[in-house]
Parts: C-alpha cells; sequence; structure tokens
C-alpha cells in the first residue's frame, strides 16, 4: 500500500502557474547585431533591418519535461512511503524466577533420571527444570542460586536458552555448603523490585531447611505478599530426615500460603515432573501481543523518475533541433544564398 507521509505539500502543485501569472516575463534592449560593415552586409542580402522581438521557443516538450519535473520534486518531498505487511511482536507479561538450592544435601542421590539411573537431587531438578523452562512462552525467565548466600545467575530475559545454559552449568556448594532459604528470597523480592512486570511469580527449590540467612523465611514471605509476588515452593528432600538435611515442610507451606502459591513435595523425578504440570496448568503463560505495520520510504523512485524525464527532455529537444536545423538548410539551399543572413537568423531563434 502507497502513502505519502507529508500530503499537504501536494497543494504547491499550482505554484508555478500563480508565478507565471503575477510575474511579468523578463525582457532586456538590446542591440541584435554590431559590425563595422553592416551598411555593406545590408545592401548585399537584400534585408532591411528594423527595431523588433526575438523571444525564447517555449515548445510543448519544454512545457510538459517542467511538468513533469515539478510533479516529481513535490511527490519526493511529499516523501511517499510503502506500508508493509502488519508485524506482531509479543511482550511479556509475567516475571518468572526460579529459586534453586545448591546447598551441599543437594548432592545426595536418591532420584532416578529418565532412564532410570540412580542421580543426584540437583541432576534431577535440572532435568526436570530443562523441559520445564523449554515450553515457556511470553515470560521473562530469571535465575537464582542460593547456599550460604544468594546470588543472581541470570536476570530476567526473554532468552530462555540462556537460561538453561547456566542452569546446566551449576554444581552443588557453587554458592556455599548451607541453606540461606530466607535471604534467597530477600533478593527475589530486590530483583522483582527493578522489574515493571505486574504479575510475578517465584518458583523456590531447596532440600533442606533455613540454617544460615539473616531475613527469616517468614518475614520474607509476608514482604513478598505485600509486592504482590507469588511463591511457589517445591520441596526436593527427604521429609523424613534429620539435622541440616531435614526439611521444614511448615515453614515451606506457610510461604506458599501466604503468597497464594501452591506447596509441592517431590520424593523422586516422576513427582517432581507431576509438580512442574500443575504449575503449567496453574499459571497459564500470557503474552501482550502488539502490532505495528513498518513504513518504507520510497522518494527515491520519483527522483530518479524525474531524472529521467529530464534526460528524455534533453534528447528530444536535441533531435528536433536538429531536425529543423537540417530542414531550414534544405530550404534556403532552394532559394539561393542571397538569403544567408536571413538563415542566421532563424538558426539562432531555433537555438534558443
Amino acid at each position: 500500500m502507497m502513502t505519502l507521509a507529508y500530503p499537504w505539500v501536494l497543494a504547491f502543485f499550482p505554484l508555478p502557474l500563480l508565478m507565471w501569472w503575477l510575474w511579468p516575463p523578463h525582457h532586456e534592449q538590446r542591440q541584435s547585431l554590431v559590425v563595422p560593415f553592416f551598411e555593406r552586409l545590408v545592401l548585399q542580402s537584400g534585408i532591411h533591418p528594423g527595431r523588433g522581438t526575438l523571444a525564447m521557443r517555449d515548445g510543448w516538450v519544454r512545457r510538459i519535461g517542467l511538468i513533469l519535473l515539478w510533479s516529481c520534486a513535490l511527490l519526493a518531498v511529499a516523501r511517499p512511503q510503502i506500508i508493509e505487511p502488519p508485524v506482531t511482536k509479543e511482550i511479556p507479561v509475567r516475571d518468572l524466577l526460579l529459586a534453586v538450592d545448591l546447598s551441599g544435601s543437594m548432592d545426595t542421590k536418591d532420584f532416578k533420571n529418565a532412564q532410570g539411573q540412580t542421580v543426584d537431587r540437583l541432576t534431577a531438578v535440572k532435568e526436570v527444570l530443562d523441559d520445564f523452562l523449554s515450553r515457556r512462552k511470553g515470560d521473562r525467565i530469571g535465575l537464582i542460586f542460593f547456599g550460604t548466600a544468594p546470588f543472581v545467575q541470570a536476570p530476567f530475559t526473554e532468552d530462555v536458552n540462556v537460561c538453561r545454559q547456566l542452569l546446566s552449568e551449576a554444581q552443588v556448594k557453587m554458592a556455599g555448603p548451607q541453606t540461606a532459604f530466607g535471604d534467597a528470597l530477600g533478593l527475589a523480592i530486590y530483583v522483582f523490585d527493578r522489574s515493571p512486570v505486574k504479575e510475578r511469580v517465584l518458583i523456590a527449590l531447596t532440600d533442606g531447611n533455613d540454617t544460615a540467612s539473616q531475613m527469616p523465611p517468614a518475614k520474607a514471605a509476608q514482604i513478598a505478599k505485600d509486592k504482590n509476588i507469588v511463591i511457589h515452593t517445591v520441596a526436593v528432600g527427604d521429609s523424613r530426615a534429620a539435622g541440616e538435611d531435614a526439611l521444614d515442610v511448615d515453614s515451606l507451606k506457610e510461604i506458599a500460603a501466604a503468597t497464594g502459591g501452591l506447596y509441592s513435595q517431590a520424593n523422586d523425578r516422576d513427582q517432581l515432573e507431576e509438580i512442574y504440570r500443575k504449575l503449567d496448568q496453574l499459571e497459564t503463560s500470557k503474552a501482550q501481543t502488539i502490532s505495528h505495520r513498518p513504513r518504507r520510504d520510497v522518494y527515491w523512485w520519483v527522483l530518479g523518475a524525474g531524472l529521467v524525464v529530464s534526460m528524455l527532455q534533453q534528447g528530444l529537444q536535441l533531435a528536433l533541433f536538429g531536425w529543423r536545423s537540417r530542414r531550414l538548410r534544405s530550404a534556403n539551399a532552394q532559394t539561393g544564398y542571397g538569403n544567408s543572413a536571413r538563415t542566421v537568423y532563424e538558426e539562432q531563434r531555433i537555438a534558443a
């Protein structure tokens, strides 16, 4: 579809006609011929000089060419554009943050992978999370790893493949051997504070109780609730364990309930997959779609057409000049040499 960015420029189309009507033609007085032997030339030629006017000939080729050139110039200034087909883009309306426990207990081998082999907890979490992330569409994903201290491994991004790669490179105890779950929640709240997206979801995976946090998990959950952050807690460890490896199930349930989230416990890989299937159903992916039609400038098409018109005009004028000159010389050859002065005069008029 063709359109003009500045269609009002076309209102200047009659401007040359208005100037021709209001502006008088240029004229000047001067002697047309000055020679010392003028009287003898008059006697020999038989032509008697007198006062007259020499006007430039304005042929139809020149008029049409000027009209077309003026039209091309106006169209180029009006900025013709081609409107391209609509382009749609999905803008994420939800930020999904994953907080993964990397404490020493995640090295416990009590899970089975897809091949039935016994693997550690972190390996099982990686496999299931990778499949979960591969289905994320319309979300921005972020990663937080925590152990003795939490840190942001990946800020919110639409590049899910980057998050999958960083998750696959995670190692047990790379954030320390203990579990600072409350501090991880606090860091997640800080990350969400810098996000303009209204819908915010945190999925926290841990296999132990909080042993190293400066912020109590319950306090962090209350702040998250005030900031409309939904926290889903996933217990990966053994609820029957004791000591530092014991799961604080009551605390995880309270955190999820306080923020409107879901608490789930995974004792094996199949249960862990079931948890993410529930999360898929609970948190339906959303995206805001925007559409726009790009505009491509094609003013150079009109300028190119004007250049072609100018070249054709000059070519036609040269062809007409040559044709008229040959015709005039042929006529003078038939009438004789006595009209040579008139021949010069006529050729000057043609050249003008």
